[in-house]
């Protein structure tokens, strides 16, 4: 009975697996070297500096605010307080056609001698952004002056005579 093979005989499959296995530590240890550069790069990048430049051959990261909620997400109160006849209206079905989600039209309790735009905390940016898209320059937090029924608003927009 031979089954077994005799050890004196030399197994060719053996240097070809070893070859095989230090092939690929050497790729492996490749890959983790350009994986530790990488790391290494971006924590370079990523770090602030205290004199608020980065050094050489590097750039600084600057903190990124919150990204802007679409603005087919975003509900805007739309307030006339100048006076005009269907100003308010007017000017929510353009914000509509910029692809606001919800613009209300309403008449405000007094009359605003500039047009503003009022943001719930957590709004600030797409206050800025509603007021370049509707061309107002003043924005500005909500302070609480508004009736119960308009607080659920996050933005509102109030027309003035300017």
């Amino acid at each position: 009975m031979q089954h077994a093979q005799p050890f004196d005989r030399p197994f060719p499959w053996r240097a070809a697996a070893l070859a095989l296995c230090a092939l690929a530590l050497a790729e492996l240890a490749a890959l983790l070297a350009l994986a530790g550069i990488r790391v290494l790069d971006v924590h370079r990048t990523a770090t602030p500096t205290h004199a608020g430049t980065a050094p050489a051959g590097t750039t600084a990261v600057k903190a990124v605010a919150h990204p802007l909620r679409s603005r087919s997400r975003v509900s805007v109160l739309v307030l006339n307080g100048n006076g005009v006849a269907h100003a308010a209206s007017d000017e929510a079905t353009q914000l509509l056609g910029r692809g606001y989600g919800h613009a209300i039209a309403g008449d405000a309790s007094t009359q605003y001698a500039s047009s503003l735009v009022l943001f719930r905390p957590g709004w600030e940016g797409e206050a800025r952004r509603l007021a370049r898209d509707a061309g107002i320059r003043t924005v500005t937090a909500l302070d609480g002056v508004l009736q119960a029924a308009d607080r659920r608003y996050p933005l509102v927009l109030i027309l003035g005579s300017n």
